[in-house]
């Protein structure tokens, strides 16, 4: 029976993603394989807590964990989740986590802040970052975005290689073709053996003696590629979504970068947000307030009817249960609250006025003495004031 993923990397579920990282990180490096040399317990608590990173560093998955638990996660594909890993599939992907701590374990992640692959295959391509507005609407209901994104895709003529042809590529002499070489490195913890990126061949494996044409031996041109976004329900300004491998292409045959969506909203005309609940502000003029009316209000999924009874206060809060914006955890759905707002017309015919200075003069427009109670006009010369 697998163990808890939050339990795994020692968080909570309201960790957020630097603090899931760092702790993956922490773990990581405690069960690292070339910290503990044929220790099979200490592998597969490593390849346990890169398990549970892919699965909690995901806002999707993080979301259908928390709701279903391991069911929820099984058969996402594209990750470690299912079951099937290796450790080269670990280090391809998430080697990047350690190169930003200055860290003297981050050399077994390939070295040079863990940007290649362990087993060589060249340098991992850079992550891109894009900004993707969303309006309430989209925000509520979920939305696929189809975006094109200019990005280093691998070089068409020479197939990602650098080289000009197959009789410019040759094994290279100081690697033997792996792509990376160890070294002792001397640490806090004392002398450790360590995996570097070969210096001569950067972790390609291969020695060029001619260049691509095309891509003058950086196995990458610059290109433009339509990419489709799934955007979850309930996502909020400032959240950022990931793609695995949609970023930059890597060089000489690495694996691609990351591709990192920072969703923004959309001002709205008529709505406001308050976390998963949608305010709207609703004018009635004084008759509709005093006497009551059937109004008719928009919501994100079409206009309501709401029945406003007679008497109704400015200020006066109506809540429509279900209406707002749903939980990206799918704990259900925030709900519309309405405020209702009396107006008042700025200019008056004479008739009109008329009209007025006889109400105003009348029992039922005035507070009733000690009641605590202010009367209209004087309620929305605060109010508008």
């Amino acid at each position: 029976m697998k163990r808890d993923y939050y339990e795994i990397l020692g968080v909570d579920k309201n960790a957020d993603e630097s603090t899931i990282k760092k702790a993956y990180r922490k773990v990581a490096m405690q069960y690292h394989p070339d910290r503990n040399p044929g220790d099979k317990s200490a592998e597969d608590k490593f390849k346990e807590a890169a398990e549970a990173y892919e699965v909690l560093s995901d806002a999707n998955k993080k979301a259908r964990y928390d709701r279903y638990g391991h069911a929820g996660v099984e058969n996402m594909g594209g990750g470690f989740s299912g079951g099937n890993m290796n450790m080269d599939d670990i280090f391809q992907h998430f080697g990047d986590i350690f190169g930003d701590g200055g860290s003297p374990f981050e050399s077994f992640f390939g070295g040079q802040g863990g940007s290649r692959s362990r087993s060589g295959g060249g340098q991992k391509g850079s992550n891109l970052r894009i900004k993707v507005a969303l309006t309430l609407e989209e925000i509520e209901a979920g939305v696929t975005k189809k975006i094109k994104v200019k990005k280093q895709v691998t070089c068409k003529t020479c197939s990602g290689s650098g080289a000009k042809d197959r009789n410019s590529v040759s094994t290279c002499g100081t690697c033997q073709g792996s792509g990376y070489v160890r070294q002792i490195k001397n640490t806090f913890l004392g002398q450790m053996q360590t995996t570097v990126v070969c210096p001569k061949c950067n972790g390609s494996g291969k020695s060029i003696t001619a260049v691509c044409g095309t891509c003058r031996g950086d196995g990458r041109t610059m290109d433009e590629e339509l990419i489709e976004i799934e955007i979850p329900a309930g996502v909020q300004e400032g959240m950022q979504l990931s793609m695995r491998g949609k970023g930059n292409a890597g060089q000489s045959g690495g694996p691609s970068g990351d591709l990192l969506i920072n969703i923004e909203e959309k001002p709205h005309d008529q709505f406001s947000r308050d976390g998963m609940n949608v305010i709207y502000d609703l004018f009635l003029n004084f008759a509709d307030a005093a006497l009551g009316i059937n109004a008719e209000v928009p919501t994100l999924s079409g206009n309501v009817k709401v029945k406003i009874p007679a008497g109704t206060q400015a200020g006066k809060i109506f809540r429509l249960k279900g209406k707002g914006l749903p939980s990206l955890q799918q704990y259900g759905k925030g709900d519309q609250l309405i405020n209702v707002n009396i107006w008042t017309p700025k200019v008056l015919s004479a008739e009109e006025t008329t009209m007025l200075e006889k109400m105003r003069d009348m029992p039922n427009f005035n507070p009733k003495p000690n009641s605590g109670e202010k009367g209209f006009f004087e309620r929305m010369k605060e109010y508008f004031n």
